[in-house]
């Protein structure tokens, strides 16, 4: 069945080819027009395009460029398939063209993918939320050339002392780092960094908050990297029975199990 005449904002996940939902593969095999983020969608994911698309590389495009492809192309009665890394909810520079496509009268539709904080905890065999240590995770970046709004500084988010994953902030350590102990962390809180996360040649980095710099500078990692910071991370926490859920508790009653009492 052929797909509508519109734009499908497709997630590609973060790298492995098989990590495309089964929705977004359909919609990558079957658009007439395939506009992927050439500098970070896998080749490999892209080559299962139908033979009858064009498929365009959009990283030598500007956002107007890139719309005016896709809206000539939904005129003209073909479906578009708009391929992002990851999720494209996160930090997807996604919003811009909504606007843009929707001045146009054209319509879209999100595909949602894997997004590279949660391949990371992945590859890493990390849970991010664990009872009686964290409940809360902040998805954020570091501040740079592209400013923060006043209240999401990152060292007032470091504030609620949970687990904080960075984004786009491979660059900024030092100032990562300073943020963190003005927040009140410990110089030994564990950090874990994952560069291209389930590629082929993913990096991994297992540190703590104070030798974050010097690791990822002695690793060479500068870009495509998730930074995940908090005791979560922490490399021996598989090693002691101690942050069990209520969920599998066997005295916890909830909707499908009746809990019994610790006695018995």
């Amino acid at each position: 069945m052929a797909l509508e005449p519109k734009v499908y904002i497709v997630g590609a996940g973060p790298g492995d080819p098989d990590l495309i939902t089964v929705k977004g593969l359909k919609i990558l095999q079957q658009a007439d027009v395939v506009l992927y983020t050439d500098s970070l969608v896998n080749d490999d994911l892209i080559a299962q395009a139908g033979e009858h698309a064009e498929v365009l590389q959009s990283s030598g495009m500007d956002l107007e460029q890139m719309v005016d492809v896709m809206v000539q192309a939904v005129r003209a009665g073909k479906s578009v398939a708009r391929v992002h890394t990851g999720d494209p909810s996160m930090y997807g520079a996604v919003l811009e063209q909504f606007v843009l496509l929707k001045q146009n009268e054209v319509s879209y539709e999100i595909i949602p993918g894997v997004s590279s904080v949660f391949a990371a905890a992945a590859v890493l065999g990390a849970e991010l939320t664990v009872p009686d240590l964290t409940q809360t995770v902040i998805l954020t970046r570091a501040e740079g050339r592209t400013p923060v709004p006043e209240r999401e500084k990152l060292r007032d988010l470091a504030s609620h002392h949970c687990t904080v994953a960075l984004f786009l902030s491979a660059t900024l350590t030092k100032k990562v780092v300073k943020e963190f102990i003005e927040a009140g962390w410990s110089e030994n809180t564990p950090v874990a960094v994952v560069q291209r996360a389930t590629w082929p040649d993913q990096k991994i980095v297992r540190t703590t908050l104070n030798k974050l710099d010097e690791d990822m500078r002695q690793a060479g990692i500068r870009m495509h990297a998730m930074i995940l910071a908090g005791w979560s991370l922490d490399p021996t926490i598989t090693d002691r029975d101690a942050h069990r859920s209520k969920l599998y508790d066997k005295t916890f009653t909830h909707g499908y199990r009746r809990g019994v009492k610790a006695s018995e």
